[in-house]
């Protein structure tokens, strides 16, 4: 007589419950970083809007402080919201279309994959997949996927992009042709301070942050290496 017992979800439960825990030390680090990191950004801040005030509108030039000025703002709510790993906070959300969300990460990141002789193929859902969620928490998400690809591809590669549908959920995968991760290391890709990167090239919050923000929009995130 074999008596079988699917364990499967109780495993995964007791996973999920091991990465909160993970999530939470963030947390203790959190609030001296974002008063720290803030001081300065509002300082770039600052000075951006006072070229911007005396800046030529057909200066070639102007298109760039501009971005300076939305990178920063961005910058100061990605401190925040290292704030919120630990105890989400309750923002209203609306419709975010996840396609635009995915065209604006490549647009932000355009000149450094360009220079990373690294191509982008998309195959992205002809009517455009509405989810509900935050739209610059989301962009932050395929930001570091995007980062995290071009720094597995050093001498340059593919990164495939496709959305879709599946059990009536907007689904998003990411992949690229870089070397991947060990099988050993998987488990941990979501600890924070977790990184494979050299020292100075990577902080392993990156993915800590993402695991984070899905999980406050009520999705799921998984890697296949």
């Amino acid at each position: 007589i074999l008596i079988l017992e699917d364990i499967s979800s109780r495993v995964q439960l007791e996973e999920q419950l091991q990465i909160s825990e993970k999530m939470a030390s963030i947390g203790l680090l959190a609030a001296g970083v974002a008063h720290e990191v803030n001081t300065p950004l509002t300082g770039i801040s600052s000075f951006t809007q006072m070229l911007l005030e005396g800046a030529d509108p057909e200066d070639s030039r102007t298109p760039l402080l501009r971005k300076i000025e939305s990178q920063s703002f961005r910058a100061a709510k990605i401190v925040n919201s290292l704030l919120n790993l630990a105890r989400p906070a309750h923002v209203e959300t609306g419709p975010v279309d996840l396609n635009a969300v995915i065209n604006d990460g490549l647009s932000i990141l355009e000149h450094r994959l360009r220079t990373a002789n690294i191509q982008v193929r998309k195959e992205l859902l002809p009517t455009a997949p509405i989810v509900s969620g935050i739209e610059h928490k989301l962009q932050q998400v395929f930001l570091n996927l995007f980062m995290n690809a071009r720094d597995a591809m050093p001498k340059g590669g593919w990164l495939s992009l496709r959305t879709g549908h599946e059990n009536d959920k907007a689904i998003a995968d990411v992949s690229d042709t870089g070397s991947g991760i060990p099988s050993d290391q998987l488990s941990r890709i979501y600890d924070p301070f977790f990184t494979t990167k050299a020292i100075g090239q990577g902080t392993g919050l990156g993915l800590s942050i993402t695991y984070g923000i899905v999980q406050e929009h009520g999705g799921t995130i998984a890697c296949q290496s």
